[in-house]
């Protein structure tokens, strides 16, 4: 039982320090520029999704708006759409022999 209560505690404060801490500009810039290697990479290995662009276009108009917090969020979410682009590419250059009808 202290064990329970323990974790509780600790979930309970670090979800209201996590709540507390708005992104700032600087947090923004450091997603993004993750966010801008990462489709930088997909689009030298051609796997690029519009959806990363467009992730990526929110992202800066968020932070345009001074919605830091959203902008990181939709940074975030583009440096993953990116990633993921990548990976279903590797995954079908490795597995397109499984689609042949032998």
């Amino acid at each position: 039982m202290r064990h329970f209560g323990r974790i509780a505690l600790t979930l309970i404060f670090g979800f209201a320090a996590s709540a507390s801490l708005a992104a700032s500009a600087d947090d923004f810039k450091a997603a993004y520029a993750k966010a801008e290697a990462a489709e930088k990479q997909a689009v030298q290995m051609k796997t690029s999704w519009t959806t990363t662009v467009a992730a990526m276009k929110d992202a800066k108009k968020a932070a345009d708006a001074g919605k830091f917090d959203d902008a990181v969020k939709l940074a975030q979410e583009a440096e993953a759409l990116a990633n993921a682009s990548m990976a279903q590419a590797k995954d079908e250059q490795a597995h397109w022999q499984d689609a042949v009808i032998h």
